[in-house]
């Protein structure tokens, strides 16, 4: 699944990271990365974007972002 498809409330972990370039690079300097988790704290009321805790910090990505981001949920 993706970390778009994830619910809020649930903590996810990251096991690939999808995409290529400078999107995929943007992506791990935020700090996700394969092995990762991720809790998803709030989904604005139209779905983008999303709020998730990562490494301690909060970080906001858009729906776009969040479906190259394949994720199991713990």
């Amino acid at each position: 699944m993706t970390l778009r498809e994830a619910k809020v409330g649930q903590t996810v972990h990251v096991t690939k990271l999808e995409g290529t370039g400078a999107v995929k690079r943007r992506i791990m300097d935020m700090g996700i990365t394969k092995g990762e988790s991720i809790f998803v704290r709030k989904v604005a009321p139209l779905g983008d974007p999303i709020e998730i805790t990562v490494r301690g910090y909060e970080l906001s990505l858009r729906k776009q972002d969040s479906e190259m981001i394949i994720v199991q949920v713990i």
